[in-house]
């Protein structure tokens, strides 16, 4: 027997095939899962090239306002106003698990505080306030299709790495567990069957000694029975019947093979 073969008998065979049965499920589950992985992965791909022309064209907007208001407000540097002024950001962003056939995904989710918004809209009030307050309408705009932005390349990454794990899982079940689970079994059954040849040949050979040598036994009593006849005074006279009786008879002889056979099997 080989030394990567287990032992050839029927509970390993047995304990292979459960391993097989396993197998071929988890591969077919890990299938659907990675179908399933496939699918989102495609929408998330869709919306992401949605979600990047509009971050461009909100970006875009936002330069074009940011421009205005630095018109609008005689080349006054509004941004060291702003960060001045900013306490507290008005804008945080928590993170949310979401699950997508039994993968955890982030998902960015952003809040937005009005009231922390207030020392921004008095700013600038009597020379161009009504303009930076809509450039900070347009650069709000652009960061939620940022969130959004950064939310969904996240999603994409992680599934991007779930699946490429999941395609490795498959192929291994497929190319490398499974075939190798069935040629152990093959190996095993091939094992058992030339055993059960070797037995089957062991046991009628066995019989066939026991049979001879019963007949060579019931030959020689015949022979005995013979020369003690012929040496003793008279026997052509005498019926040698009674002795003759006392010899097995084939039919005996061949019930006593017979059940010895029996036993063996």
């Amino acid at each position: 027997m080989p030394e990567s073969m287990p032992a050839a008998n029927r509970s390993t065979l047995q304990t292979f095939k459960a391993k097989k049965a396993g197998a071929t499920k988890g591969h077919k589950l890990l299938k659907q899962k990675r179908d399933a992985l496939k699918g989102r992965f495609q929408l998330l791909l869709k919306e992401i090239v949605e979600i990047k022309l509009v971050v461009g064209e909100a970006l875009k907007d936002g330069s074009f306002a940011m421009a205005k208001a630095q018109w609008a407000t005689a080349g006054d540097d509004i941004a060291a106003t702003v960060i001045e002024r900013a306490k507290k950001p008005s804008i945080t962003m928590k993170l949310y698990p979401d699950n997508v056939a039994g993968v955890s995904i982030p998902v960015f989710k952003l809040n937005h505080d009005v009231a922390l918004d207030a020392p921004a809209q008095t700013l600038s009030i009597a020379n161009g306030g009504a303009v930076i307050a809509a450039c900070r309408e347009t650069y709000q705009k652009a960061v939620i299709a940022l969130v959004r932005l950064a939310s969904l390349q996240t999603a994409f990454f992680t599934l991007d790495e779930e699946i490429k794990m999941t395609s490795r899982r498959v192929n291994a079940l497929e190319y490398v567990l499974i075939p190798q689970i069935e040629s152990v079994c093959h190996y095993i059954t091939q094992e058992m069957d030339e055993q059960s040849r070797e037995e089957f040949f062991r046991v009628k050979k066995v019989v066939a000694k026991k049979k001879a040598k019963l007949e060579n036994e019931r030959v020689q009593l015949l022979k005995d029975a013979a020369e003690a006849a012929a040496a003793t005074p008279g026997a052509s006279l005498a019926p040698v019947a009674p002795k003759a009786a006392a010899l097995p008879a084939p039919s005996i002889l061949e019930a006593e093979a017979k059940k010895d056979s029996d036993i063996m099997f």
